[in-house]
């Protein structure tokens, strides 16, 4: 942590830039955008709560599904990546248990932190969220106290980047920097975002958010012992594939979803419950097909399609990884649609059943891949239902698409993105 006046001298200097490039992988235009908005955040904390004080400059980016769609929860494995659209945070301690935290856009927050349980008022908001990672912290025995903090994020909201999940890893570093001597791991940090927004925020959600927001790169991960997922970072250059990643909103907002997202897990729940397990991670794949009659039976039909979605995307994600590290990136290109057929089809997350006239998802992938030409790859892009869908666009073709997406779906659908090499991260 550092005095406001010296960190503002070293943004406006460019002495932050070499730190600023490491974290998010920007050029000079990313890093003039980062500059003014740590500027601005800056400035606003000294207006909210004083200029006198150290504090300390934070970020939590977005991440985008690579591959395993709707594996984490069934300890399956996935293949994810942190983004270059991030939240950023000017935070330092106060002199008691209060949070306060103003974010540009929403109502400020005043939480009391020695108030640890769940509050009802509060469920699905932010302040939950806060609560939670606190609550966490202070139950494993860190000293956490109060503090203030001033964000500014620009991970799109409902637009299947995880901008929860970056908000809960922004405040873990946080949390982990002004009051554990960070101490705790980005894994630990990632583990610590999902319990708030399983227990506080009151979304069944597993961990890939988290954990890919956290660690940041190209990850792939193991969740076959979820206390312990195994984390690996890819040693891959997306830049160097001669296609740009393209997440593209398809009008339709994700938002009330919830129990929609939540019949998938139940659902997979329920097919592996007829093998005496509580994932399909546990199930042997030659047992599940040998027994398939009995899942329809017990689970039902959309039970048994979602558990062999579970089953070929499990293994799809590993595929891809394996590509990658093998710098076969038209191998793939092959496996990113092939698992979207899968989720179109088995998982059946698409659009929403009780609004069959509304497949806003179906219609962008439909334009994607006309527009591709038979190149690239496209696919749904994380919960699914509304919200993205995700493509692999090769570099020439770029203006194209995005003019033939935007005919269709209007001005600002496309959102071209790089891979951000740090995750969670403490930036001075």
């Amino acid at each position: 942590m550092e005095e406001q006046a010296i960190l503002l001298q070293a943004i406006d200097s460019g002495a932050l830039d070499a730190r600023l490039s490491a974290v998010c992988g920007c050029g000079s235009e990313g890093l003039a955008h980062k500059r003014a908005r740590l500027s601005g955040l800056l400035h606003n904390y000294g207006a909210a709560f004083g200029k006198a004080g150290r504090v300390g400059l934070f970020s939590g980016p977005g991440r985008t599904e690579l591959g395993g769609n709707h594996t984490d929860h069934q300890h399956g494995c996935v293949l994810a990546a942190a983004i270059d659209l991030d939240a950023l945070a000017c935070a330092g301690p106060n002199d008691g248990m209060t949070a306060r935290i103003r974010s540009a856009g929403y109502p400020d927050l005043d939480i009391d932190l020695t108030m640890l349980a769940p509050q009802p008022a509060e469920a699905g908001t932010s302040a939950a969220l806060v609560r939670g990672i606190a609550s966490r912290f202070i139950s494993l025995g860190y000293p956490v106290r109060g503090f203030n903090a001033c964000i500014d994020s620009v991970v799109l909201g409902g637009s299947g980047l995880s901008s929860s999940a970056a908000y809960e890893v922004l405040i873990g570093v946080i949390l982990n920097h002004l009051f554990c001597g960070d101490a705790v791991s980005l894994v630990q940090i990632a583990q610590i975002g999902q319990y708030a927004e399983n227990t506080f925020f009151g979304k069944p959600c597993g961990l890939m958010d988290q954990l890919a927001s956290a660690v940041g790169g190209i990850v792939s991960i193991d969740f076959q012992n979820p206390a312990s997922p195994a984390v690996r970072k890819l040693d891959y250059d997306l830049s160097s594939s001669g296609h740009a990643l393209c997440i593209i909103d398809s009008g339709a907002d994700h938002a009330d979803l919830t129990d929609e997202y939540a019949a998938i897990p139940a659902e997979m729940g329920a097919a592996a419950v007829c093998f005496g397990k509580s994932v399909l991670r546990d199930v042997d794949y030659h047992e599940f097909w040998n027994n398939l009659a009995l899942v329809r039976r017990q689970a039902g039909d959309r039970a048994a399609l979602r558990a062999m979605h579970f089953f070929m995307d499990n293994l799809t994600a590993v595929k891809q990884a394996q590509a990658l590290e093998s710098d076969d990136f038209f191998r793939f290109l092959s496996l990113v649609n092939q698992s979207g057929i899968s989720s179109g089809l088995l998982l059946q997350n698409l659009y929403c059943t009780a609004r069959p006239q509304e497949q806003a998802v179906c219609v962008t992938i439909a334009l994607a891949k006309q527009l591709l030409a038979g190149e690239g790859a496209a696919r749904v892009h994380g919960g699914g239902f509304a919200g993205t869908v995700q493509a692999f666009v090769p570099n020439g073709r770029k203006e194209q698409f995005r003019a033939g997406m935007e005919a269709v779906l209007g001005k600002g659908c496309c959102h071209f993105l790089h891979i951000r090499p740090e995750g969670g991260a403490v930036i001075a």
